[in-house]
């Protein structure tokens, strides 16, 4: 089963959601401050990662980035005041999802399943290897190399660049985006995809204005050549 940590320092928070989520036959872990939940991931072996954006120690923020310079674990980040700011700050820093305070559990549980079943990329044969100029992309592995280098994505950025790739010269709408990548019962709009499709040039690109991967059809979505 999956080994899901919370990072939240709200106790009585942090009980019930482990016990709802221990009901539904997943493994728990918590951790009540930034450096803890830190140091869980850096010596754990997790699945996914709920994370509290307001956290004493090291803020949910600056968490979500420093994870993000070692691992792509899924991670949905809880904020409290739920301003679309905070979220997409948040999805910049790596987050795969966002749910403002307070929730439903069901809701959680739902987007939790979601990214689980989205953990890996359906959308190429497993034993592809996909090359774009000077990109390539081993899928099973999910390896991106630029020049031979490797590259950091995330993993709504690497399923974005799988789908992208594999189907070149094919244009996806945002909405059509959300569906593919996020799914029907994702909860966020379409501006999510705008900040992927951003952080992904600009990891990707040797010119992120002048993108010569990714291209934007002005009114209608993005297509890759």
């Amino acid at each position: 089963m999956e080994n899901i940590l919370i990072i939240d320092d709200e106790e009585m928070l942090v009980k019930g959601l482990k016990l709802s989520l221990i009901q539904e036959g997943y493994y728990v872990d918590c951790a009540y401050d930034g450096e803890e939940g830190l140091e869980k991931i850096k010596n754990g072996n997790y699945d996914l990662v709920i994370l509290d954006l307001m956290l004493p120690k090291i803020d949910g923020l600056t968490l979500c980035k420093e994870v993000r310079s070692f691992s792509n674990i899924p991670i949905i980040m809880l904020t409290a005041k739920g301003e679309d700011v905070d979220k997409i700050v948040g999805i910049e820093m790596g987050a795969d999802d966002y749910l403002a305070k307070p929730f439903n559990t069901r809701e959680l549980i739902a987007r939790i399943r979601a990214l689980f079943r989205r953990t890996t990329t359906p959308y190429v044969k497993k034993h592809d290897v996909i090359k774009l100029g000077d990109i390539t992309i081993n899928v099973p592995d999910k390896i991106v190399q630029k020049n031979g280098k490797d590259i950091d994505l995330t993993n709504k950025e690497f399923e974005l660049l799988v789908l992208l790739a594999s189907n070149p010269g094919k244009l996806y709408s945002k909405d059509k985006l959300m569906d593919l990548i996020w799914g029907f019962d994702f909860y966020g709009d379409t501006n999510t995809v705008n900040v992927h499709i951003r952080k992904l040039r600009e990891k990707i690109e040797d010119d992120p204005a002048n993108p010569k991967h990714i291209f934007t059809k002005w009114g209608s979505g993005y297509y890759m050549k």
